[in-house]
């Protein structure tokens, strides 16, 4: 008999195990986005693609996850609308428009200050105090990313600031969603707000083609950017949703955030492997600073 039957404590690594796979699942959307990007296509285009596969999938969540449960208050509603809009729609709108002026490797580093933005937004919007030590991890975090930048502005030209700035944005305005999502979690559901509330963000980016592009141009998009975005729709963007979900189940929300920490470095490495993106001292520093600086904000929390 083993220990974990011994002392009747549950097994961690069927949770470690999905929350892992979800992370590097999300992780490996930054690669998908850039490999498309090859075969000539837009961000709007290639945004719309990625949620007109996804809606099927976020619909069949939304239902699921509503069964049985009380019909929708005209609050819920605009809530579900408000969290869609910035939490997804208007997130990934912006991190796929910066992914055309910057490497996979530094657009996740910039995403993943997302807890520093959380709690500056905390500051803001709910006047909450911030400790010395939290200042400190800030810091160490933002230089991480700073020394990354510096590196891909040498390299690659003016074009990185729009870039960065860009995927700066998607991450503030995802965590504007964290923030206010709060009470409609409680009410809702995890679940069932990410169903409900990535449907709605579905419409508007296949809404936003219409509006911006003959809807005829999507034939003309090469067959690779298709099945692409089928991947990128179902592998890292539904599947990692529903992984963490199954990971936060079995080991607590706490100890299923560390495991976030594998993103950052399963996209440097993809994009090594697969994109042919350099491996530099700095992006290691600027990994390692960031990672470091995320894991002492957790612990001085």
């Amino acid at each position: 008999m083993n220990s974990a039957a011994v002392s009747g404590r549950p097994k961690l690594w069927p949770g470690l195990a999905f929350a892992l796979a979800g992370s590097i699942a999300f992780s490996g959307k930054a690669i998908i986005v850039k490999l498309a990007y090859r075969h000539g296509v837009d961000a709007v285009t290639l945004l719309m693609l990625r949620m007109l596969f996804a809606l099927p999938l976020f619909v069949g969540l939304a239902w699921w996850a509503s069964r049985g449960k009380p019909a929708l208050t005209r609050r819920d509603v605009v809530a579900v609308l408000g969290l869609g809009f910035s939490g997804y729609y208007l997130a990934s709108f912006l991190d796929f428009a910066g992914l055309v002026h910057i490497s996979a490797s530094l657009e996740r580093l910039i995403l993943y200050l997302n807890p520093t933005l959380v709690l500056f937004l905390g500051v803001v919007l709910h006047g909450k105090r911030v400790t010395g030590r939290q200042l400190t991890a800030l810091g160490v975090s933002y230089s991480g990313v700073l020394v990354v930048f510096g590196h891909e502005l040498t390299d690659l030209g003016p074009n990185v600031v729009l870039g960065a700035a860009l995927v700066f944005g998607s991450a503030l305005s995802y965590a504007v969603y964290l923030v206010q999502s709060g009470q409609e979690v409680q009410r809702l559901g995890s679940l069932r707000l990410t169903g409900l509330a990535t449907t709605v963000a579905c419409v508007l980016c296949i809404g936003q083609f219409v509006v911006l592009r003959p809807v005829a141009s999507v034939f003309a998009v090469a067959e690779p950017v298709l099945w692409l975005s089928l991947l990128n729709a179902t592998a890292c963007t539904f599947a990692p949703v529903i992984l963490v979900m199954m990971g936060i189940e079995r080991l607590g929300a706490g100890l299923a955030a560390q495991t976030g920490l594998v993103g950052p470095m399963s996209t440097i490495l993809m994009g090594v492997f697969f994109l042919g993106e350099p491996l530099t001292v700095w992006i290691a520093i600027g990994t390692l600073l960031v990672l470091a600086g995320v894991a002492l904000l957790a612990r001085w929390r």
